[in-house]
């Protein structure tokens, strides 16, 4: 067997083991995000789909599913139709002793239900646990699904 053949078994070897640990590892830190610091970057990127709309005739539902599964960084959620007055929509718990904190298990909690074709805008303020605050203004055309 030449050198060179046992140079190369022996990388082999070391590469398998090398990847093998990578692979079964587990991750140096891993984010459960539940706080401000580790939903904000999430919900400020997807900050166009917080609220959409499902329409019919009878009626407009208001969908805040996509804040429900970011909402353990959240204190408080307010929104405000056409320019009435703020409302709170109640925060389903967060699971954190579970190990998918974030997991929504009371979906009628996120719908608000309208009256057909009378959203014409939304307002919505987040409030995140470090008190810090983000807000949006959408149009019924912009979140109409």
């Amino acid at each position: 067997m030449s050198i060179f053949t046992r140079y190369i078994r022996r990388f082999r070897h070391i590469a398998t083991g090398v990847c093998f640990g990578l692979i079964t590892a587990p991750p140096l830190m891993a984010d459960n995000f539940t706080t401000a610091g580790e939903v904000r970057p999430i919900l400020t990127a997807t900050r166009s789909s917080w609220v959409s709309l499902r329409a019919d005739s009878a009626q407009d539902v208001l969908d805040f599913t996509q804040i429900a599964a970011w909402r353990c960084g959240l204190s408080a959620v307010h929104y405000r139709i056409n320019g009435g007055s703020e409302k709170s929509l109640d925060l389903e718990a967060c699971y954190e002793s579970e190990l998918r904190p974030n997991a929504t298990k009371n979906r009628a909690v996120w719908l608000v239900n309208e009256p057909g074709g009378s959203v014409d805008r939304v307002d919505l303020r987040l409030i995140y646990d470090d008190g810090r605050e983000d807000s949006i203004q959408v149009n019924r055309a912009s979140i109409q699904r």
